[in-house]
């Protein structure tokens, strides 16, 4: 099998192919070459309150000219770089946050590349970011079985969760945090203290710190972060949580739940938190055309608020992809593959049609946010520079991880030894020459004289798990070599 190459995928559309394809063309622009002073390993301690750093050293994932590393950019890389078979890393750009943690475990959300500062903003004067690096990591350890990365990370991921609990984790259990700190810009939620989607991201931190915690067999840290995790799902379920609107929402300073629903209520899928029946609600306004069943799904703000824009105009209703990313993987904590499936190839479709008005998808510019109710890159006139075109942090989780995983529909553990295979229909796709840390795979369906038969050919034996239409689940050993299997005989 060729080596050193990127993974090659297989589907009934060659216009899905060619995007994922010219993506990873694309991604090389994005490597940022930094200063050429300073710079950190893991763990360095890099930062210091004083602000005395140097420049940022090495290469790093970012914006094409963005004068600033992002902690935003860092982690929703991480998700498609390691599918790269290890021709661009995941880790570096993360690394580089953890050696500029400061004594009292702060990370900020962003760094000056030039003299290596914190960039703090007055609306966001500690410079919180999303505190999704466990999430992160867990998907990392899954897709390289680095233990010794886990080890590592760990005491820095515990002192940056520690100094948010300091500095914004309230009496109440809950955190008050920026609204800047969420991403999510000028969504109309001005009187919100307690943001629904930030308290859903830490309840997704700690339950990952946790599930870290585990991997090292570090059962008083495990227990730690259990039990912080199910104190904080408490406390959302029941502050935050809209019985008339079947919705969760944010509240305001006094604990009162806000009523305007955000894209931003879907991080508790993702976390976990609500129990089948309550999901069962806010799954089912994804497909109500009145709430984020639009045309393109996902609107920032449900097409029913009164603030809604159907020019997107910011986070008043355009469609973000790390946003749809993260409602589509929330769907998979809740076993509904299909409308994952579904919603994930509907969308690619727009970022195709967006390309260009002329029907030709090999010419134009994939975009940081789209139209929820037809083709094209959203609006916001008094924005100057959105949507930014070619913003791979977000456009590849549609055209390369959402592609991988849900669209073909293949889920990898390399410390399992594991490739889950979820196939909602028969269809001639898959991949080819994906890299398993040092074993080669593909996996390829396709229909011949015989019916649907699955040829796969690997290095090294693992264990495949095929489930196929809800109907047909089984685990088999691969060994090396090539095979095949014919679904019929399943």
């Amino acid at each position: 099998m060729t080596r050193r190459d990127f993974p090659k995928i297989h589907f009934y559309d060659q216009d899905f192919v060619d995007i994922y394809d010219k993506t990873w063309a694309w991604i090389q622009d994005c490597w940022n070459p930094g200063s050429e002073q300073g710079g950190g390993q893991i763990g360095n301690q890099g930062g210091s309150q004083n602000g005395n750093q140097s420049g940022i050293e090495g290469k790093f994932f970012s914006y094409p000219g963005s004068p600033a590393v992002q902690q935003i950019d860092a982690i929703f890389s991480s998700f498609f770089l390691v599918y790269s078979n290890r021709i661009y890393q995941a880790h570096p750009t993360l690394d580089l946050f953890y050696s500029r943690q400061e004594a009292d475990g702060a990370i900020r959300s962003a760094y000056d590349v030039v003299t290596g500062l914190p960039i703090l903003e007055a609306d966001n004067p500690e410079g919180l970011g999303i505190p999704l690096f466990a999430w992160a990591e867990y998907n990392l350890y899954h897709k390289t079985a680095n233990k010794k990365r886990v080890k590592d990370i760990l005491p820095i991921l515990h002192r940056y969760t520690g100094w948010i609990d300091s500095v914004f984790r309230k009496p109440n259990g809950l955190y008050q945090s920026p609204l800047s700190a969420s991403g999510m810009g000028n969504a109309p939620r001005e009187d919100a203290a307690y943001p629904m989607d930030f308290n859903a991201m830490m309840a997704i931190n700690v339950l990952y710190m946790a599930a870290l915690a585990d991997i090292l067999n570090d059962k008083e840290a495990s227990f730690h972060y259990k039990k912080h995790y199910f104190s904080l799902k408490t406390r959302i379920n029941s502050l935050m949580w809209d019985p008339a609107g079947g919705f969760y929402c944010d509240i305001d300073k006094d604990e009162k739940r806000l009523p305007v629903k955000t894209i931003g209520g879907y991080w508790a899928l993702l976390a976990e938190i609500p129990n089948d029946d309550k999901a069962d609600k806010i799954i089912t306004k994804l497909s109500d055309p009145l709430f984020f069943g639009s045309p393109h799904p996902f609107p920032s703000l449900a097409v029913n608020e009164s603030s809604f824009n159907e020019n997107g105009q910011g986070f008043r209703g355009s469609v973000f992809p790390h946003l749809t990313f993260m409602v589509i993987k929330g769907l998979e904590r809740y076993h509904r593959w299909d409308l994952a499936r579904e919603c994930a190839i509907r969308h690619l479709y727009f970022v195709l049609d967006s390309m260009s008005h002329d029907g030709n998808h090999h010419k134009g510019n994939l975009w940081e946010a789209y139209l929820p109710l037809k083709e094209g890159p959203a609006c916001w006139p008094e924005q100057n520079g959105f949507p930014r075109a070619q913003y791979l942090t977000y456009d590849a989780l549609s055209t390369i991880c959402l592609t991988i995983e849900n669209i073909v529909g293949l889920f990898i553990s390399l410390p399992r030894k594991t490739v889950d295979w979820i196939i909602p229909s028969l269809e001639i796709m898959g991949v080819e020459n994906l890299s398993l840390k040092k074993n080669m795979i593909t996996i390829l369906s396709n229909k011949s004289g015989r019916g649907w038969e699955i040829h796969m050919e690997s290095e090294k034996l693992y264990y495949f798990t095929i489930n196929i239409l809800g109907k047909k689940k089984k685990t088999l050993p691969i060994p090396s070599g090539k095979c095949s299997m014919l679904i019929d005989k399943l």
